[in-house]
């Protein structure tokens, strides 16, 4: 039996909650680099009116979004909190944007029975150490 494939959520959508998410936080859009094999998440900076940049990391699969330090191919313990103009902005756009509390917890505090084998299987074999660090990777 074979998984189904997973749902990408279009880049298009993401654009659009960032543009959203810059003129929330008064600044304006950063760049935005829509996600290439093996990422699973597109990432977009917003740099905010007191002129701070800003990284966000949107999933390519579900709605959800993380804020980081800087970018890169794959994410450990590089969380931050999100400013408040990004959880209301994305959240009214339809994400979930997780606290850096949430995504630094250890990935054992989380019910991962909802994953396929695969996905199982590429938890075993990466060992992530947290929730943030399986959801934001660079795994193939």
């Amino acid at each position: 039996m074979s998984e189904a494939p997973l749902v990408e959520i279009e880049a298009r959508v993401c654009h659009a909650a960032w543009y959203a998410a810059a003129l929330a936080a008064n600044g304006r859009v950063g760049d935005f680099a829509v996600r290439s094999y093996p990422d699973n998440f597109h990432s977009a900076t917003v740099v905010g009116g007191d002129g701070t940049q800003h990284v966000m990391l949107f999933h390519a699969h579900q709605p959800l979004v993380a804020f980081v330090t800087v970018r890169r191919y794959w994410y450990t313990d590089e969380f931050l909190e999100p400013p408040a103009w990004g959880v209301e902005a994305l959240g009214g756009a339809g994400f979930v944007v997780l606290s850096a509390a949430e995504l630094l917890s250890p990935l054992g505090d989380w019910d991962t029975s909802v994953l396929s084998p695969s996905e199982l299987g590429q938890i075993e074999h990466w060992e992530p150490a947290n929730l943030g660090a399986m959801l934001f990777n660079a795994w193939d």
